[in-house]
């Protein structure tokens, strides 16, 4: 039996990298003929298909060319070359380019199988699958893994030994930034793990959560390039009312004459399940995947907003002097949870 190789997503076709550059298709294959500046990847059926480095580093030549260079000068410069090239031209991303996305490393059989099936979550990040048991990792198979900003790890329990595992591949990966995905857990190594800065989830994950981490992972990315901007876009908000104070809250309408409460509510109810359908909202074809990881923000942003107005309808209730039978609600959580 092979050894599982690793599998690169997002994965995009011509026709999404020419309007996400906008360079014609033609011109795509005949930089690629004649320069070697095309896709890097080949699927099973023989398709060329461009990585997420594939299009970032077409979104800098096509930013450099639109500004008057040749593209016989640039075609075969490295990436750092056109950056820098870029950046004496001004902001980048005022040209539309792409800063380059968090590299995260995904490892498990039914990690990358559950991926596949939720693909959104992966919208924020350059993903690197290695569907292969930590056990079964090997150097060879890391090699060129020596760039990565984050790793996502699922374990079947957390013991001794997949501690000893975690410790080598941190060490040989260089970053202990790493999320582990964990079946079983016991409170001594689940404290153990978090001693190491690990982040710890059960798996599988929820689709909304692990998005949140990954959109985490870009703001530190965006930091460090200097766009600390997005940092208010991306950052996760928190959910202020569980589904059961939000049924608590629903039994104001007896005692307050306006309909807001319910109003608020049904929208808190339809931001939270737009949020989390976002957050796994499947990309066939990759080419709106940013756009999908900006919804999920936004949508975010909008169901905290929105608990954050029902706050104060609950806070006004629980101190305008509620009737006796309507106070064992505020006592049992109508205020926010967090």
């Amino acid at each position: 039996m092979s050894e599982a190789s690793v599998q690169r997503r997002p994965l995009y076709s011509i026709g999404t990298v020419s309007r996400l550059t906008g360079i014609k298709a033609d011109t795509l294959r005949v930089w690629e003929r004649r320069y070697k500046l095309g896709a890097s990847h080949k699927s099973s059926s023989g398709r060329r298909l461009f990585t997420q480095s594939d299009l970032e580093h077409l979104q800098l030549v096509s930013a450099l060319v639109a500004g008057g260079i040749r593209i016989g000068d640039i075609a075969r410069s490295e990436r750092r070359t056109l950056e820098a090239l870029l950046t004496s031209q001004g902001n980048p991303s005022a040209n539309g380019v792409s800063m380059r996305k968090p590299q995260v490393l995904f490892i498990g059989n039914a990690l990358c199988e559950w991926l596949d099936e939720h693909q959104g979550v992966l919208a924020s990040v350059n993903a690197y699958l290695l569907p292969a048991a930590l056990d079964q990792l090997s150097g060879d198979r890391l090699d060129g893994m020596d760039d990565l900003d984050g790793i996502v790890v699922e374990v079947g329990g957390l013991g001794e030994a997949s501690s000893r595992q975690l410790a080598t591949l941190t060490e040989a990966l260089g970053t202990d930034n790493m999320l582990v995905l964990y079946r079983f857990g016991g409170d001594r190594w689940l404290r153990e793990m978090e001693q190491r800065g690990y982040a710890l989830a059960p798996y599988p994950p929820q689709s909304q959560f692990l998005a949140s981490y990954l959109k985490v992972n870009e703001v530190r990315k965006d930091a460090s390039q200097g766009l600390e901007g997005m940092g208010k876009l991306a950052e996760v908000k928190p959910r202020l009312f569980d589904e059961s104070r939000l049924g608590a809250l629903m039994k104001l309408r007896k005692s307050v004459e306006c309909e807001c409460p319910k109003h608020l509510i049904d929208l808190v109810r339809a931001l939270a399940d737009f949020e989390e359908y976002s957050a796994s909202c499947s990309v066939e074809s990759w080419q709106d995947a940013s756009l999908h990881a900006c919804v999920y923000a936004y949508a975010g942003q909008a169901r905290w907003l929105m608990e954050k107005a029902l706050a104060l309808i609950a806070e006004e209730h629980e101190t305008s002097g509620a009737s006796s039978d309507d106070r064992h609600l505020s006592g049992e959580g109508i205020a926010p949870s967090g």
